[in-house]
């Protein structure tokens, strides 16, 4: 199973994940919901490499302040919704790691980084446009703080928790 891929995902305070989870967890078919709210950054790293990347991942946090992350709107993702999210120091972390990590990046990877927290997938499209125009009714932007890295292995639904990467600062 060390072969099984890695995925790295952004911590976000506590108030935050609870929010985001608990609007997945009453949101999300409870079949299909088998990991918890979260902030990918890398969908497919190499489980073999996992050495690697603990120790890229290590080296990169250290000098991390936590850090702000503006909930910037809400998406109709066909069949769900996500709330997007904008922050420059996330997208210049995700940046030199995927420099680290060029090697190894696969197609998904290599596109353009677009933060979001998933709350709703996999229903008919009238459920999520439903979904959509309810949290849009309510919606204010606000900031929410990143304070950390954390390392996943994908179990084909599940995933195993590999490590946490606190910010320098948190």
């Amino acid at each position: 199973m060390s072969q099984a891929p890695l995925i790295l995902t952004l911590e976000l305070d506590e108030a935050a994940f609870a929010e985001f989870d608990g609007q997945r967890r009453r949101h999300f078919p409870p079949a299909l919901n088998k990991i918890p709210a979260h902030v990918t950054l890398f969908h497919h790293l190499p489980g073999e490499e996992e050495r690697a990347v603990v120790e890229a991942l290590a080296a990169s946090v250290r000098a991390e302040a936590p850090m702000p992350v503006e909930v910037a709107g809400l998406r109709f993702i066909g069949r769900g919704v996500a709330y997007t999210l904008a922050s420059s120091r996330l997208s210049a972390l995700r940046g030199r790691l995927a420099t680290t990590f060029e090697p190894w990046l696969t197609p998904q990877d290599r596109q353009g980084y677009r933060p979001h927290v998933t709350v709703q997938n996999k229903v008919a499209p009238e459920e999520a446009r439903a979904l959509h125009r309810e949290l849009e009714a309510s919606f204010v932007p606000r900031t929410i703080t990143g304070t950390g890295l954390l390392l996943w292995r994908y179990l084909g639904g599940p995933w195993e928790p590999r490590g946490r990467f606190p910010f320098g600062g948190a």
